[in-house]
């Protein structure tokens, strides 16, 4: 039997726009009845244009927003915010990470409280247990010591994401939804996280829910593609089956009007990364 972390059946999701004194309200219907299933230790990437729906799903997946209609289900357990009930096990599960590393930190709180701050909410674990997680996850990220008293403006854009990385896997979470979690980062500072990303997976078993509009990043990372267009799936398959062979005219021409990035480079830096741990 496959082992799910996160599946998705039928999921809908309107919005209330308009109304007012003399205007009339209209439902806009952004998901349109999603199916999707995320084996464990494997990562969906969600793919389509601006406004197809890829973060209002993201935001349902991290139980930001509840769906309208349809089935939610997390660890094999439904999951519906909108009725309550949800367990402080449930929301440690999934975490995200998003796409601003520098709106996403608290400006007034150093490093050692950004990652800290999970685990005092959610109880049970000491001040110096608290602070011994959060120096072993900076280091884990690429990170130093010293980083722990800092406040997040004194970090590059690369950096800032790793520590909402690290701060997201301060709760050892099954599931992470990054939502364009390298889309604002210069190209040589994306790879070094992509790198991360896959290195974290491999070593904690975590699963990727993976939003991006940026085909050369999927291709690398992800192991299923599903493709969004105007809050409906057009095609879901391997990575491999989809960029060999698009079927849908709409995966043709978003794959067509992607330019192609240098991957081997990316691969290259896994793989002396890989052989450097392996040798030490």
């Amino acid at each position: 039997m496959t082992d799910y972390v996160v599946e998705g059946r039928g999921i809908t999701r309107d919005y209330v726009t308009g109304g007012g004194l003399f205007g009339k309200a209209k439902t806009v219907r952004a998901l349109k009845g999603i199916d999707f299933a995320v084996e464990r230790g494997k990562t969906l990437a969600v793919v389509g244009e601006s406004g197809c729906g890829k973060s209002t799903l993201a935001r349902i997946i991290t139980l930001i927003d509840p769906a309208t209609s349809g089935e939610l289900r997390i660890e094999g357990k439904p999951v519906d915010i909108a009725r309550g009930g949800l367990t402080r096990d449930m929301r440690s599960a999934v975490q995200i990470v998003f796409q601003n590393p520098y709106g996403s930190l608290n400006p007034r709180q150093k490093v050692g409280q950004v990652l800290t701050e999970p685990l005092r909410l959610r109880g049970g674990v000491p001040a110096a247990d608290r602070r011994r997680r959060a120096m072993a996850m900076l280091e884990r990220v690429g990170l130093k010591p010293e980083h722990y008293n800092r406040f997040p403006h004194m970090f590059s854009g690369g950096q800032r994401q790793r520590i909402a990385i690290a701060r997201a896997l301060m709760l050892n979470p099954a599931l992470l939804v990054l939502d364009e979690p390298v889309s604002a980062l210069d190209l040589s500072v994306q790879a070094q996280v992509l790198n991360l990303l896959k290195d974290l997976q491999d070593e904690f078993g975590l699963t990727y829910v993976f939003i991006s509009h940026d085909l050369s990043v999927v291709r690398y990372l992800a192991d299923r593609v599903m493709v969004l267009w105007n809050g409906t799936v057009v095609e879901e398959g391997t990575r491999d089956a989809l960029f060999s062979a698009p079927q849908h005219d709409y995966t043709q021409k978003l794959f067509a009007a992607t330019p192609e990035a240098d991957l081997d480079a990316i691969r290259a830096r896994v793989e002396r990364r890989r052989l450097e741990r392996a040798a030490g």
